[in-house]
């Protein structure tokens, strides 16, 4: 079976196919169309988790803050771990923090209508720009009052 038609039947096995031709020096071999297909995703990947993990964490923030009387140890639990997985992933690929404020501007509508939705406050009743700055959003010892 060629490359390509594996690539569109069974990925992994298409995946474990183009890594043995890269460890065993067989260049002319690879399916380099998909490839680059295939590494162009996984760049959008990255910053779609750094944009999912933004959008978690600033819908917490927004709810913690704009309503005090909610607070609860789930909400302080999310918040924490939503900073420990963004540091982890910068840990792991530095060069994503150049899409923070990008993705942080993305993020930021979706967490208020997030946060509106659990709170039941009127998205107007929220900044209509991010209220925090992105060292406060990843700092542990950030909590909005």
């Amino acid at each position: 079976m060629t490359a390509v038609i594996l690539h569109e039947v069974d990925r992994f096995a298409w995946l474990e196919q183009q890594a043995r031709l890269l460890k065993s020096g067989n260049l002319g071999a690879l399916d380099v169309p998909h490839l680059i297909e295939e590494l162009e995703s996984e760049m959008g990947n990255e910053r779609r988790e750094l944009y999912r993990r933004l959008r978690v964490l600033v819908a917490h923030l927004l709810k913690w803050q704009f309503q005090p009387a909610g607070r609860c140890n789930s909400w302080k639990g999310t918040i924490r771990i939503q900073r420990n997985d963004l540091a982890r992933l910068f840990r792991e690929t530095p060069s994503l923090r150049r899409f923070l404020s990008d993705e942080l501007a993305q993020a930021y509508p979706d967490a208020v209508e997030w946060a509106a939705d659990e709170t039941g406050l009127a998205d107007e009743s929220f900044p209509s720009a991010c209220p925090y700055s992105t060292e406060e959003i990843l700092g542990r010892d950030f909590w909005p009052e």
